[in-house]
């Protein structure tokens, strides 16, 4: 006996992981988390906040010495703190920072509060201002006195230090701030593609449609309107009797065909989904039913006052398939045809009995997409379509749609009459 090939499901045959791989995976989790956690902005935001006003109370607490004045270290922490309203109040926070940095410590608040405001205002004049005020508070000294007592040496250095201190945080905002707004441009033109190409897409979608409509019309009309004419023709030669009235019955029918053609091509030449208005209705099905030439008993119970449009049209469809499939299959067979309704479906039945006689003539043409294109109009609608021979050699198609309107007024329907043919 042996075991090559053979595979035991959740056993692993590679012995025991080592610590190494422990820690790895260990790790691995652990810096998805972290990454799962800082993509919130929240969390990113309230970490930069806490980040920024630590470092700057660490600037002012590490080099204040002991015997400093009172009021420096009362506006060190003013700067310090209005770090916080950044996000908000960028160039109040700049104001509030200034005095800190010539009187106090608050030097990396200062510009911090400059970066900032540049990141956001970009070349706006708010940005100038606090970028003037910065390199005044590094190049002035506190007090005063001490300051006109420099040389010209210590002064010519306090320019390119005051240069510095107010640049390097005027340009990296600057920076970041062309970085964000180039983001939002080609995000702007990423959405602006996308647009074309959704409306090449529908150029494309309204040019088939024309063409399917043009062929429809050019072929199908034509056919359909010759069948008419001859129908015409075989109903003035043949007065008077079965043929002059199944020539009047093709000729009905032709009229009606080509009624609904013209409806479905201007449909598709507008390129319009919603327009139903001129689809067949759910109670229009006792006229279908009364020139069907079926022997059909048709059951109608009382329906909700208001059935959407498509659920209606779908409705009348299933009917009008299912009694030409009984003519084409079944001829002669007594139908049965149930449309009723509860809270939320509306249900059609149309069960056939077994065919009375054989076909008066060859096989019938057929689409062979009758059921699967009743079965996907259905689902499309939510609903549910099912065809399946019956235990005495019959056939029976059960549709269920949902209704969505819900009408309170339905309960107090009048009831429809329950026709028989």
């Amino acid at each position: 006996m042996t075991t090559e090939g053979t595979f035991l499901p959740d056993v692993s045959l590679q012995g025991p992981r080592s610590v190494a791989h422990r820690v790895r995976l260990a790790f691995s989790a652990i810096r998805n988390s972290l990454s799962t956690l800082w993509s919130r902005t929240a969390v990113r935001s309230t970490v930069i906040d806490a980040s920024v006003f630590l470092i700057a109370v660490l600037d002012v607490w590490l080099v204040v010495p002991d015997d400093a004045p009172t009021y420096s270290v009362y506006l060190s922490a003013l700067s310090c703190g209005a770090l916080l309203l950044r996000r908000w109040f960028p160039f109040t926070v700049l104001l509030l920072a200034t005095p800190g940095f010539m009187a106090g410590w608050a030097q990396v608040a200062a510009m911090m509060a400059l970066g900032f405001l540049a990141t956001r205002k970009q070349t706006h004049w708010q940005v100038w201002v606090g970028a003037w005020l910065v390199w005044m508070c590094r190049f002035i000294l506190w007090p005063l006195d001490e300051f006109v007592a420099l040389t010209w040496q210590v002064h010519a250095l306090d320019v390119i230090y005051s240069t510095v201190v107010a640049g390097m945080p005027l340009a990296i905002g600057l920076l970041i701030g062309a970085r964000q707004q180039l983001a939002g441009r080609l995000a702007e033109l990423a959405a602006s593609r996308d647009r074309e190409r959704k409306l090449h897409v529908e150029m494309v979608r309204a040019e088939e449609r024309t063409r399917l409509a043009r062929e429809m019309h050019d072929v199908v009309s034509h056919n359909i309107t010759l069948i008419a004419m001859q129908a015409g023709v075989l109903t003035a030669a043949a007065p008077g009797g079965e043929a002059e009235r199944t020539a009047r019955t093709v000729r009905e029918l032709s009229t009606q065909t080509l009624e609904e053609l013209r409806g479905l091509v201007g449909l598709l030449r507008s390129g319009s989904v919603d327009d139903d208005g001129s689809s067949p209705k759910v109670c229009e099905i006792p006229d279908l039913v009364h020139g069907c030439q079926v022997p059909v008993k048709l059951h109608l119970d009382t329906l909700p006052a208001h059935v959407p449009d498509q659920v209606s049209a779908a409705a009348y469809r299933t009917v009008q398939e299912s009694l030409t499939n009984v003519r084409k299959h079944a001829p002669g067979a007594t139908t049965v045809v149930t449309v009723s309704a509860d809270d939320d479906s509306l249900h059609v039945e149309v069960r056939n009995d077994p065919p009375a006689r054989p076909a008066d003539s060859g096989p019938l043409p057929s689409g062979g997409y009758g059921l699967t294109g009743l079965a996907e109009r259905a689902r499309m609608l939510g609903g549910t379509v099912e065809s399946a021979p019956t235990s005495d050699g019959g056939f029976c198609v059960t549709a269920r749609y949902p209704v969505d309107t819900v009408d309170d007024t339905a309960d107090d329907a009048e009831p429809v009459e329950t026709p028989t043919a």
